[in-house]
Parts: C-alpha cells; sequence; structure tokens
C-alpha cells in the first residue's frame, strides 16, 4: 500500500498518468475530491459573501427545514390538521353550544397552518412570517389558557390552547417556545450592503 501511495506521488510529481484501474486511481479520486473542497473555500456562499482564509465557515442559516427543524415541522403540521379537523367539525355541528371556543379553534388551526408552510420555506419572507405566526401561538395560548382558568363561563368547550393545552399535553404552550428558539438559531445571516 506504501508503495502503490508512493508511486502515486513520484507519478503525480512528474506528471504522468496511471491506469484507471490501479490503487493510484482511488488515490487520484481523493485528491480530486480534496481539490474541489478546497477551491469551494474560496466560492460565494448561498448567501453571495465571499468566503475566505482556509478554514471552512459555519453552514448558511437561512434554512429552517434541516435537522430538528424537520421534527418541529413535522409536529406543527400534525397540529395544523387535527386543529383544522377539530374546528371544522365543532363549527359544523355545534357552534351555538361555545361559539367563542369554537372560532378560537379555527384561528389556532390558521395559525398552524401558516407556520407549518412558513417553517418549511427557506428564505427572509418565510422567516419573518414563521416568528410571526410562532409569537401569535404563543401569545393565543397564553391569553386563552388563562381566559380559560378566570373565565371559564366563555370557555365551556376547550379548544386547542385551552387551558395552556392541557388537552394536548401542554404541548401548544411548549411549541411556540421551542419554535421561537429554532428560528433565533437558524436567523438569516444580516444583509450586506
Amino acid at each position: 500500500m506504501e508503495e502503490a501511495e508512493n508511486v502515486n506521488a513520484k507519478s503525480s510529481q512528474d506528471g504522468a498518468s496511471t491506469p484507471a484501474g490501479s490503487a493510484s486511481g482511488i488515490t487520484g479520486a481523493a485528491d480530486a475530491r480534496q481539490a474541489a473542497a478546497g477551491s469551494a473555500e474560496t466560492a460565494p456562499a448561498e448567501t453571495g459573501r465571499a468566503v475566505t482564509g482556509a478554514a471552512p465557515t459555519a453552514p448558511a442559516t437561512d434554512t429552517r427545514n434541516t435537522g430538528p427543524g424537520r421534527l418541529l415541522i413535522a409536529v406543527y403540521a400534525v397540529f395544523a390538521i387535527s386543529a383544522t379537523a377539530r374546528a371544522g367539525y365543532q363549527i359544523l355541528t355545534k357552534f351555538s353550544e361555545a361559539p367563542l371556543a369554537y372560532l378560537l379553534s379555527a384561528f389556532a388551526a390558521a395559525v398552524y397552518v401558516v407556520a407549518t408552510v412558513s417553517l418549511a420555506k427557506p428564505g427572509r419572507t418565510a422567516f419573518k412570517v414563521s416568528v410571526a405566526a410562532v409569537l401569535v401561538e404563543l401569545v393565543g395560548v397564553l391569553v386563552v389558557g388563562a381566559l380559560s382558568v378566570f373565565d371559564s363561563v366563555n370557555f365551556p368547550h376547550e379548544t386547542v390552547w385551552s387551558l395552556f393545552g392541557r388537552g394536548y399535553g401542554f404541548i401548544p404552550l411548549l411549541l411556540p417556545v421551542l419554535g421561537l428558539i429554532w428560528l433565533y438559531r437558524r436567523r438569516p445571516a444580516p444583509r450586506q450592503h
């Protein structure tokens, strides 16, 4: 193996080529990958900024739908579907029993749909929409949760956000906090003028 590396090193110094099936072809492919990686260090990044220096930089944070973000988006999607189905059923079958609660369920469903779609899309506008939707969700959970505790007459039936999401294992209270943390960590880089 060492002989093959020595032969490869000598032939690359001499400029001679080697047969495609030899072991040096394998190390040649690795050398090509290294050369490509080296040239990528000086290429502009996705954000339009030139990368300088030999050390690799942190990945662009304009995407929110990678890693744990995918799980977050999946949970938002489940809540969007379940809240929409629940609100639709409640409004169609028993709206007169608790109109405020059921309209709030429909509003919560719309917020979950907007949050799901905006979290899945890349870009600055989608980021701003995501932040707004998750903040509205957090305020909604806190306000509706508090109202459902202190003014239970207006909330004879539960909504997604009633009692701070108790009917859903308090996930509606935890989800916007996790969403805001994720959005903060994956915020777009500031624009260069």
